[in-house]
């Protein structure tokens, strides 16, 4: 499993391992069933407090992503999110957006990263 962590990044470094670890299942390199590493490990892997990881994962499992079990690990439980309204949804790929234009990205350029990043998380179902 391969995570990277930005230091540059505002978000909390849990919520940025959470965010990878969403990528690897909507890109199908985690599947359903499959074991993540332990919370040790990853956090000696990357160099962070395992509380910190365990917070990652826990945040995951209440999303439904996740089933964790103390002692014998996390397995990929699901490939789709508690349910979410539309609205959520939409919030959610709205701030987005609005990081990107806030950032001086013309709106070509957003569409180009937009579409990038749909084909790399549809890629696999090919």
């Amino acid at each position: 499993m391969y995570i990277t962590i930005d230091e540059s990044d505002r978000r909390p470094i849990y919520r940025q391992v959470a965010d990878e670890i969403k990528g690897l299942i909507a890109r199908g390199e985690l599947r359903e069933g499959m074991a993540l590493p332990p919370v040790r490990q990853v956090a000696d892997d990357l160099g962070i407090n395992l509380n910190t990881i365990a917070a990652a994962y826990r945040e995951l499992q209440r999303e439904g992503l996740l089933k964790v079990r103390h002692g014998s690990g996390a397995l990929v439980s699901s490939r789709r999110l508690n349910q979410q309204s539309d609205s959520e949804l939409r919030k959610a790929l709205r701030s987005s957006l609005a990081h990107l234009v806030l950032a001086g990205l013309p709106r070509s350029e957003i569409v180009e990263i937009v579409n990038e990043e749909i084909r790399e998380l549809f890629r696999r179902e090919r």
